[in-house]
């Protein structure tokens, strides 16, 4: 009987939960922006930067450090191993998302009215604060269970999430809806903090099980003749060194483009203003962009997304087994895929992208930025898959400069397009800084493609 391809299963896995979050993700941005308009929505988008920031502080390259590891000892079937990496990564994250929630909540004055220049975020943070501890147990689980290509799991934790967190911001809606109080955006962050839990419930719940049906080792000659304390404290000490040797590089990368990112985002609504809306028109405009446009055209990258992120252990373990063929296969078909999936959704956005908008978010301008916005899927679907297979290939410098070079060119459109051309100058800044970053990655994998 022919052995299933684990890039096909997982991708079919990721793809076809993924899909189902987008699906119910989408549906839940339509219903939030009828009931919090535009302004509400760009109040909610704003408090994103703050959250992606924690993310990338705190797990996001112990994430893919206990991946790559856990991947390694895996193949050599040492389970012993692979829970002390698991557990020591958790323990690092832990302590720097503890560190993160204490700061976010006691200074969230203070970030809202300095950092994002609104103050009326502020409550909005104290309750995200409390989200980043549970975000970072079920990042480090989701990070053992790609590294043993179990796919199932982050998928089915990701529908989890997304299930739980819609269906609880209706029921808090539709029930204080009835006692007649208005609604506030805090629903839908309060939504945010009971889908994490839910979510990290359930992977506790299949790590517990993984390790619990896992075969005991019954061979104790391994064990060094020190005591067992010694032995225990060493193992863990080389483990952290070994952990953050790869985590801490990818953490301040990802820290570094998403502090970018983060002035990105909070400078868009001032710069509008520069232009010559009001705070509430400005605030308004980011939010049909960030909250409903966007969302529409990321949509299909559920696909590559899934892709991306079975590559890299696939195409590490084919780098250092000196497979150069299953390198440049997964470059060649990841070109082609990708480019024939952007160009038929951009071709699907242009030709249904207006009445979308209106629609979907009775919105004309939101049918206006997904016209233009359209472009971008090819180079963005690209990009993405190439980034993934740099990351294996140990390119993890290259990805970087890259990303710096895309976001420090659209930063530059921020800041002196938008007040010339008012929000289509992002949109133009978009479109060059994702076409810059796929040329970067097609040439650094160049090789490949002969």
């Amino acid at each position: 009987m022919k052995k299933n391809n684990p890039l096909i299963t997982g991708a079919i896995i990721l793809t076809a939960t993924g899909f189902a979050s987008r699906f119910i993700g989408f549906f839940y941005r339509i219903f939030l922006s009828r009931i919090f308009g535009a302004e509400g929505m760009g109040l909610y988008q704003l408090t994103a930067p703050v959250l992606a920031l924690s993310f990338s502080v705190t797990v996001s390259g112990m994430q893919t450090a206990i991946s790559k590891f856990v991947a390694s000892e895996t193949s050599t079937h040492d389970y012993r191993s692979s829970l002390r990496t698991l557990c020591t990564g958790f323990g690092i994250a832990m302590l720097l998302s503890m560190g993160c929630t204490a700061y976010i909540y006691l200074f969230s004055d203070s970030i809202a009215a300095n950092l994002l220049f609104e103050p009326r975020t502020a409550p909005l943070l104290r309750i995200i604060a409390l989200s980043i501890p549970m975000t970072t147990v079920h990042s480090c689980i989701n990070g053992y269970f790609y590294g043993v290509r179990k796919t199932s799991v982050p998928a089915l934790a990701q529908l989890v999430e997304q299930l739980i967190r819609v269906g609880s911001v209706y029921s808090i809606f539709t029930y204080y809806a009835s006692k007649g109080f208005k609604p506030a955006i805090a629903f839908a962050v309060i939504g945010l903090i009971i889908g994490e839990a839910g979510s990290m419930l359930f992977c506790l719940a299949a790590i517990y099980r993984r390790f619990y049906t896992l075969p005991r080792p019954n061979n104790l000659m391994h064990r060094a003749k020190r005591p067992a304390s010694y032995g225990i404290s060493h193992a863990i000490r080389r483990e952290a060194s070994r952990l953050l040797s790869l985590a801490f590089p990818l953490s301040l990368n990802r820290t570094l483009i998403n502090l970018l990112q983060s002035v990105e985002a909070i400078y868009i609504p001032q710069r509008l203003q520069r232009y010559g809306y009001d705070n509430a028109k400005a605030l308004g405009v980011y939010g049909v962009l960030t909250g409903m446009a966007l969302p529409l055209i990321l949509f299909p990258s559920a696909i590559t997304n899934s892709v991306s992120v079975l590559l890299l252990p696939i195409v590490s373990e084919a780098d250092s087994s000196g497979n150069h063929a299953a390198v440049r296969k997964a470059v060649r078909k990841s070109i082609q895929y990708c480019l024939f999936l952007g160009f038929l959704c951009t071709g699907a956005f242009l030709l249904f992208g207006r009445w979308a908008g209106q629609t979907l978010y009775n919105s004309a301008l939101a049918g206006s930025f997904i016209l233009t916005l359209s472009f971008i899927c090819p180079f963005m679907y690209v990009a993405s898959t190439l980034n993934s297979i740099l990351n294996g290939l140990g390119k993890t410098t290259a990805t970087f400069l890259f990303s710096i070079a895309s976001l420090g060119l659209r930063l530059l459109f921020v800041f002196w397009l938008i007040p010339v051309l008012g929000i289509q100058g992002y949109l133009y800044g978009l479109l060059a800084s994702q076409l810059l970053q796929t040329l970067l990655c097609v040439f650094a994998v160049r090789k490949y493609l002969k």
